[in-house]
């Protein structure tokens, strides 16, 4: 393995954890302002603000999941799910690029979940369960 590539890992889950801990704060903070990005991006209308808590709820449990690196294949998995839909459903903003720049950040992050999910057995610098390699396992680059 590397010799960094853990700590680069762990830098991109720490990443990524932080713009979902904000994304999840907006939902306790401004429940208003998070129902109104369900109704405009994902056509979840008129979502009450018991709603909004139990989905920042049930992503606050996520994140710290996620963070802390167990069940790396889940929680590493829904979180590039949830990036990838929240990615996707911007797509109209794409299309007038310069009147939303901000949303094209969405893109790196997108495919650094996608790297960390294809790359979490070698994301050991967790609190999970460590993976041991054999000599067989390790693919030299070429």
């Amino acid at each position: 393995m590397p010799k960094h590539l853990p700590l680069s890992l762990l830098l991109l889950r720490l990443g990524i954890f932080i713009v979902f801990f904000f994304w999840t704060l907006d939902k306790f903070v401004n429940p208003e302002h998070a129902a109104s990005v369900f109704a405009k991006f994902y056509a979840l209308e008129n979502l009450g603000t018991s709603i909004v808590y139990v989905v920042g709820s049930l992503q606050i449990i996520l994140i710290f999941l996620f963070v802390a690196g167990l069940f790396k294949k889940w929680t590493y998995g829904i979180i590039l799910l949830l990036h990838a839909a929240s990615t996707f459903a911007t797509f109209g903003l794409y299309l007038t690029p310069f009147d939303n720049l901000l949303f094209f950040a969405a893109w790196p992050m997108l495919a650094a979940c996608v790297a960390l999910f294809l790359m979490r057995d070698w994301d050991t610098l967790t609190l999970g369960k460590r993976t041991s390699f054999t000599q067989n396992q390790i693919v030299p680059i070429q």
